[in-house]
């Protein structure tokens, strides 16, 4: 599926990579809509997950990119909605298996354990990964709660 455009939540912790990861988004041609945080003041990260869940939620041709200091809480917050994926990678294997086998939407990064570089990578191997398909789409249809 062709990704139509980039939705970016963080909150104080993932500040200054989302900042980074937005300018390196834009420089390849992505459009990317910034849900916040704007600044680098302590805040809560449900405050923007949140929104960035809804929007995906709406938008299928959607991906979104959440970034906290551990990357959990905020990915927790997005996967309380029920057409999100978030993943939670720290790797770039993790997010292709997230990808191919997870059809995961949201992108989670830990910013205080990855480094810029590595960043990097695990986007664009979230980006570039097609989902699989075939019995790993029986698997995605059981995640919603009905």
């Amino acid at each position: 599926m062709k990704i139509s455009k980039l939705v970016m939540a963080c909150d104080h912790a993932g500040y200054e990579l989302k900042l980074f990861l937005k300018d390196y988004l834009q420089k390849k041609g992505y459009t990317v809509e910034d849900k916040g945080t704007d600044s680098a003041e302590s805040c809560d990260y449900a405050d923007y997950a949140h929104p960035l869940a809804l929007e995906v939620e709406k938008n299928p041709e959607f991906y979104g990119i959440t970034i906290c200091g551990s990357g959990n809480g905020i990915s927790i917050t997005a996967n309380k909605h029920q057409g999100i994926r978030a993943a939670l990678c720290w790797n770039d294997e993790i997010a292709r298996l997230a990808r191919a086998h997870n059809d995961a939407n949201v992108l989670s990064l830990p910013a205080r354990f990855i480094s810029k570089d590595e960043a990097v990578k695990i986007l664009d191997t979230f980006l570039s990964t097609e989902f699989d398909g075939g019995r790993h789409q029986r698997r995605i249809e059981k995640i919603p709660v009905k």
